[in-house]
This record gives C-alpha cells, sequence and structure tokens, in this order.
C-alpha cells in the first residue's frame, strides 16, 4: 500500500515542483494547462508500475542492493525510453502556432523531466526502504515484525494480512500476481497460435479499414457554446441563435485603414467598386448593408450640400453624426483628416467549418483586390475560422515530428532496427485510429482536439516500446516464446498503467465543459487502442519480423 502511496506523491511532487517552477520564472498558466496533472499522474503510475514489477522479479533472499540493481537494471531503460520520447515531444509542441499549445507542452515537458528524476531517486528510495522492510520481516502497513510462517491456528484472513509474505523457492522471485500468470500460462500461448496471429491480421485489418473511414468523415469547427460551461447563459445564448438564425452568418466589419480623402470624388468611387466586390460575393446579403458614408452622401444631397469639397465634407460630420448617433464610432476623424472608417456586410447561409474556412479565405482575396484603400476584414468569430485554416496542418506537421523523433529515440535505445521501425509503425497506426474513432464518437478536429491529441498520441510509445524492448531483451531462443515471455513481463503493468490512468481522467467525463469532455474522450480512445496495439498487435507482429 504505502509503494502505491509513494508512487501517486511521486507524480504529485513532478507536478508542483514543475508548475512552481513555471510559475516562479512567469510563464503564463492557461486553461489547457490544467490538463496536465492527469497526464502526468498516467506517466508516473505506469513508471512505478513498471518497476515494482521488476522489483518483484528480483530474488527475495537477495540484499536489497543487488535487488535494487536488478529492478533498476529492468525498469529504467523502459522509463528512460519513456522519458526521452515524451519530453521532445513536448518541447517540439512549445513551437506550435498557438500559444495555448506552448504553454500546456512547456508545463507538462519539464513536469516529465521532474517525474523521471523523483521516479529514480525519491520513489527508487522509498522501493529501497520497503525492501529493508520485507528483508526484516515488518508488516505491510505498520512495519511491525511479523511471523514468517502461517499459523494454522489462525485464521486464513490473520496470516494474509499479519504474517509475511511467501515466495518462489525455485527462483527465489515473489509469487506472481495471478494476472501476470494468465499472460505467460494461457494469453500468450494462445496468442501465439498460427490461426491466431491470422484472426488478429484480419481484426488489425478491419480495425485499419474503419479508421481510415473515420479519418474521412471527421468534422472541422468548434461552435461557440462549447467553449463555455453547459449551464452558462453564453451557451443558452449560443444555442439558440444557432438554432433561429442559422440563416445568417456573421455580420463582419470592413475597415478601412489610414487616411483617405473621402471627399475626392474618384477616390470615393473606388472605394465603392471595393466595397461591391464584397456585396457581390455569393454568401454575402447585398440588402443589408451598413454604410456610413452611404447615409452621409444621402444626407448631404438632402441639405443641397457639395461633400466633394473638403472643408464642407468634415464640418456637416458633426450635424450628420448629432442626427444619425450611431454612425458616430464608424468614423475615426481628427482634425481635419479621417484616419480610419468601417462598413458592415451580412454573410449568409455560413453553417459548416468548411464553410466558414472558405468565407474568410474569398473575404481575405477580395481585400487583397482593393487598390482603392488599404483594407482589413473583422469579426470576433475569426478568430476560430483563423485556427480551423491550421489545424489539419498544423496536426500533421506535428504528428510527423513527432514520429520522426520517436524513431530516432527508438534506434537509439531498442538494439533492434526491425523493431525500432515497428514502434514507429504503431505510433502512425494509433494515430489513424484515433483519428478516425474521434469521428465516430462526435469529436471534431478543431484546436481544442488539435492541441489534446497531439500531446496525447506520443503516450502510445509508452506500451509498443516496453513490449519491444521486453521482447529484443529476452533470453529466450524462439521469436513465440520471447514474445510470451515479454507480455508476461509487461502485460500487467501495461493494463495497470493504461486502466489507472483512464480512472485518473473519467472524472473528467463528467465535466461541465466541452474542453474537458474532449479531452476525456480522446485520452481514452488513445489509451485504449495503444494499449491493444501493445498486447495484441505488437507481439503478432513482432514475431512475424522476427526481431
Amino acid at each position: 500500500m504505502w509503494v502505491a502511496v509513494f508512487g501517486v506523491l511521486t507524480s504529485g511532487l513532478a507536478v508542483v515542483s514543475s508548475f512552481g517552477l513555471l510559475l516562479y520564472i512567469g510563464v503564463p498558466f492557461v486553461i489547457t494547462v490544467a490538463n496536465s496533472p492527469f497526464l502526468i499522474l498516467g506517466i508516473g503510475l505506469n513508471n512505478m508500475f513498471i518497476m515494482v514489477s521488476d522489483w518483484q522479479h528480483s530474488h527475495v533472499n537477495d540484499p536489497v542492493p543487488k535487488r535494487m540493481g536488478h529492478t533498476y537494471k529492468e525498469a529504467v531503460m523502459s522509463i528512460t525510453i519513456t522519458a526521452l520520447t515524451d519530453v521532445p515531444k513536448f518541447f517540439i509542441g512549445v513551437m506550435s502556432d498557438f500559444p495555448s499549445v506552448q504553454s500546456f507542452c512547456l508545463y507538462t515537458a519539464t513536469s516529465i523531466i521532474f517525474c523521471y528524476i523523483y521516479t529514480i531517486t525519491f520513489f527508487g528510495a522509498f522501493v529501497a526502504l520497503n525492501g529493508r522492510r520485507e528483508a526484516s520481516n515488518r508488516h505491510w502497513l505498520t512495519c511491525m515484525t511479523v511471523p514468517s510462517e502461517k499459523s494454522v491456528n489462525q485464521t486464513e484472513m490473520y496470516n494474509i494480512c499479519c504474517v509475511g509474505g511467501s515466495y518462489d523457492e525455485l527462483t527465489g522471485a515473489e509469487k506472481k500476481q495471478p494476472a501476470s500468470n494468465f499472460f505467460k500460462d494461457y494469453y500468450g500461448p494462445c496468442l501465439m497460435k498460427p490461426w491466431v496471429k491470422g484472426v488478429v491480421a484480419f481484426v488489425y485489418l478491419a480495425y485499419l479499414a474503419t479508421s481510415v473511414f473515420g479519418c474521412f468523415h471527421i468534422q472541422q469547427g468548434i461552435e461557440l457554446y462549447d467553449l463555455a460551461a453547459d449551464d452558462s447563459h453564453v451557451t443558452r445564448f449560443n444555442i439558440k441563435d444557432r438554432q433561429y438564425f442559422y440563416d445568417y452568418g456573421p455580420s463582419v466589419m470592413v475597415i478601412v485603414k489610414g487616411k483617405l480623402a473621402y471627399w475626392d470624388k474618384d477616390k470615393r468611387s473606388q472605394l465603392q467598386a471595393c466595397i461591391e466586390d464584397f456585396k457581390e460575393l455569393h454568401f454575402v446579403d447585398r440588402d443589408i448593408y451598413t454604410s456610413w458614408l452611404d447615409s452621409y452622401m444621402s444626407y448631404g444631397q438632402e441639405k443641397h450640400l457639395n461633400l466633394d469639397d473638403k472643408d464642407i465634407f468634415l464640418s456637416n460630420l458633426p450635424p450628420f453624426f448629432d442626427l444619425y448617433p450611431f454612425f458616430k464610432q464608424d468614423v475615426n476623424q481628427a482634425g481635419d483628416a479621417i484616419h480610419a472608417s468601417r462598413f458592415f456586410i451580412q454573410t449568409v447561409n455560413i453553417t459548416k467549418a468548411s464553410e466558414e474556412i472558405k468565407m474568410l479565405k474569398i473575404l481575405k482575396s477580395t481585400v487583397g483586390r482593393c487598390q482603392a484603400a488599404s483594407l482589413l476584414v473583422y469579426n470576433h468569430e475569426f478568430i476560430y475560422f483563423d485556427q480551423y485554416d491550421v489545424v489539419v496542418k498544423s496536426t500533421i506537421k506535428n504528428v510527423g515530428v513527432i514520429m520522426a523523433v520517436m524513431l530516432v529515440v527508438s534506434l537509439l535505445l531498442i538494439p533492434n532496427p526491425i523493431c525500432s521501425l515497428l514502434v514507429t509503425c504503431s505510433i502512425g497506426s494509433v494515430t489513424v485510429g484515433v483519428n478516425g474513432f474521434m469521428a465516430l464518437w462526435d469529436v471534431s478536429l478543431d484546436s481544442i482536439s488539435m492541441i489534446v491529441f497531439t500531446v496525447c498520441i506520443g503516450f502510445t510509445v509508452d506500451f509498443s516500446a516496453h513490449v519491444s524492448y521486453a521482447f529484443v531483451s529476452s533470453k529466450e531462443p524462439r521469436p513465440e516464446d520471447k514474445a510470451v515471455d515479454a507480455l508476461s513481463s509487461l502485460g500487467y503493468p501495461i493494463i495497470q498503467g493504461a486502466l489507472s490512468t483512464v480512472l485518473g481522467v473519467s472524472v473528467l467525463s463528467m465535466s461541465e465543459f466541452h474542453t474537458f469532455r474532449t479531452f476525456f474522450k480522446i485520452f481514452f480512445l488513445v489509451m485504449f487502442i495503444g494499449m491493444v496495439h501493445g498486447l495484441v498487435f505488437m507481439p503478432v507482429f513482432l514475431t512475424a519480423g522476427t526481431c
């Protein structure tokens, strides 16, 4: 029990240390960083399970230093592979186009470094202390000395809780958990049967086909009401707005930047021609248009004013604004010059993210064609449309870089190039699977899911890399026996790590924020699909590749 407590405490110390350091030096804390502790908890627990598993494989009667040497020899390499793949991945994320991604990746990368240091020092020291407790046959909870042999006069519960643990006298190692025996005696040999391998290959092809199908149907974009809490008035407003006014898109502000001689008839005509180009766009309702200049020209005609004269044009603006005060904020006038002004056009029939992206591109293109003045188009929703345009490119770029880093690290730490290549291919396979099943689970590809997806996908290397390293390190002669040996050593820790991590983030599934629910969905997909690759697909492919 105390080992588990200190394993969790190791992750907590890593989070506190990294967050404290980065906050002290002034790194901004954004809402996405709140997801980082859950990731660190998963990494820390996975490290703990691997170390405990290797400790249990050491000889019980050996002195503690020798048992620690055996544990570190077997476990630290796997833990190091995890750290060396995760840390570069997150530091690569610091170069992202999105500041929220930069902060998240910096906090998480720093936390992983601290988690690695604390695991091999703080947690390792406690494992050594716990080993001394075992060597002196002390109680697991109270640390009081207990009998080493079971008493026939006591109940079975007493013997379990108050008597020293038993071990395998043939191997000298602690008796394995039933789950470990299951992987060695049942699951592993069954998985290595030729017909089972064929079934696994068929299931993998079906998985890949389903994933690719989902990838072609994934939606882009995020609704504004998904950015607030479910019970927020902002959410309710945006839902009703989408429900009842979906025919109308955003009202776009066309800004004229810099000084312009609006009283010059030619300049004015050229500007009007540019505005007319906007009104001719197929997604713009030309009848819904707000222009202070058109209204001012009509006002001048009614008052019989010569608005082609600069002095008359400027001197009559104040009475015009007094009559139509809502136009006053559309003109920035200082002295005898108008420094900026704006007009409004109304878009229609914009209902999907793809249409929003296309609309923004066309608007920017129309701005570029205007020679009369320097224009700018703006709406408060454009910040999301801009993200849509780069989110796919950024996701592909980030995943590509991550896979390249994983391949390099795998080649350095796993002494077999074929196995290293299989680990990298496994990451690509999980990437496709998560993307595909995101679509089937109604998760859109947006800036939020891109952050979570890019961050989580790196964790898939843990399972495949651990199994591959154990496979290569096994002393068994046949590939099938190597696979069974690897599953026997790591099958149970992998399941423990995956389940504990998913349980750790499961609380987010009940969150009132779409952001956190999206995090849970993607993280669950990553952990589940990654675990299936590590425990089912990779052992079969490793034997086929004869690493």
